[in-house]
């Protein structure tokens, strides 16, 4: 073998022994998010549920199908989903502060649920919405989508018209905006209870998907997201700029659209079923780029997704603290022990800018 084979064979080992570190580290940190909680559950009981067996206890049981591993769940195909979403968008408009808020998604989302809690003429608490509402707390997570799809819409129109990406990514801030200040005035004349209830829901959690909701949060989170690892050799294409890009053969409006549309659904899925999550969507790109070193989305694609799962999930453990009954808003964990690490590995590695250039 050739000096330059080896040295190429090295340099593809480093992210893939990366993605086996993470796929071992989102298990191990998946198990101890499901064992661990406010009630102690042997680890034998958690074992015997997890391959299909039923636990010595029925409380312990029904803890450990219908709350506990849900979550977890929820919360590994949450931080798949926004890491994904932030490293697409990042690439798209080539700036490493972007994010998937910067579209107005989150907003257009947030507007919905806001329609539904803040319009409703008398409180409507969360828990009431999700324990009866329609198709048993469907009510949030469709007004939730519905706003997200008529951002959506509005900036695929947007981008159909406007070619500069910096131009779209000013228009869809300006948007997000909009939407918040619409939300804003409509706090301003809502009823104290009414606000208090749309903030809850603000804060984030992934403890509020039912078995039955996950089916589908899971299903159309792992379809959208494979889709995204379809789009790695355009994502290659459009870091090097779009004269590059072109050159290449690379049919820039539909990888916009296909971007922007595969990134809005799997926003608006995790706003919709989770609330508005900040942080993950990013700072995981920024991390995972210096870890691996790599500007190949072929690999930073699935880095990604378990680097946002093994965050996210380690969020919730901290969130629901051991022997504790009391449960951390999520948004509040994420940027609180988040940030540090993100500030330390990229002042380490000091290899950020260089994936933008």
């Amino acid at each position: 073998m050739s000096t330059i084979t080896q040295s190429a064979t090295a340099k593809r080992l480093v992210p893939a022994t990366w993605l086996v570190l993470l796929s071992l580290g989102v298990v191990i940190i998946g198990l101890a998010d499901i064992a661990l909680g406010s009630v102690s559950i042997p680890l034998r009981d958690v074992a015997h549920v997890l391959v299909g067996q039923k636990a010595d206890n029925q409380v312990w049981n029904n803890i450990l199908v219908n709350i506990r591993i849900p979550k977890t769940l929820t919360a590994m195909l949450a931080g798949m989903a926004l890491s994904v979403s932030g490293l697409q968008l990042q690439t798209l408009f080539r700036n490493p502060l972007a994010g998937p808020s910067v579209l107005g998604i989150s907003a257009g989302a947030s507007l919905g649920v806001a329609t539904v809690m803040l319009a409703s003429g008398q409180s409507v608490a969360v828990s009431a919405l999700w324990s009866s509402g329609v198709g048993q707390g469907w009510l949030l997570v469709i007004a939730s989508s519905a706003g997200a799809a008529v951002v959506l819409l509005l900036i695929l129109a947007v981008s159909l018209r406007v070619s500069d990406n910096i131009v779209l990514l000013i228009i869809g801030i300006m948007i997000g905006n909009i939407t918040l200040a619409v939300v804003s005035i409509w706090q301003y004349f809502s009823q104290p209870e009414q606000i208090r209830d749309y903030l809850l829901w603000t804060l984030g959690s992934v403890g509020n998907v039912t078995n039955g909701q996950l089916q589908i949060f899971s299903s159309l989170t792992l379809v959208v997201t494979l889709v995204t690892f379809l789009l790695s050799k355009n994502l290659n294409g459009l870091l090097l700029g779009e004269r590059y890009a072109r050159s290449m053969g690379i049919p820039l409006l539909p990888t916009r659209i296909g971007i922007i549309a595969t990134t809005s659904i799997l926003v608006g899925l995790v706003t919709g079923f989770c609330g508005p999550i900040g942080f993950i969507g990013i700072a995981v790109p920024h991390l995972v780029r210096s870890l691996l070193n790599t500007s190949d989305h072929r690999w930073l694609i699935p880095a990604s997704a378990l680097a946002g799962a093994f965050i996210l999930i380690g969020c919730d453990l901290v969130s629901q603290w051991p022997g504790q009954a009391w449960v951390l808003p999520i948004n509040a964990i994420t940027a609180l022990i988040g940030s540090p690490v993100v500030i330390w590995v990229i002042l380490h590695r000091r290899n950020l800018s260089t994936h933008f250039r």
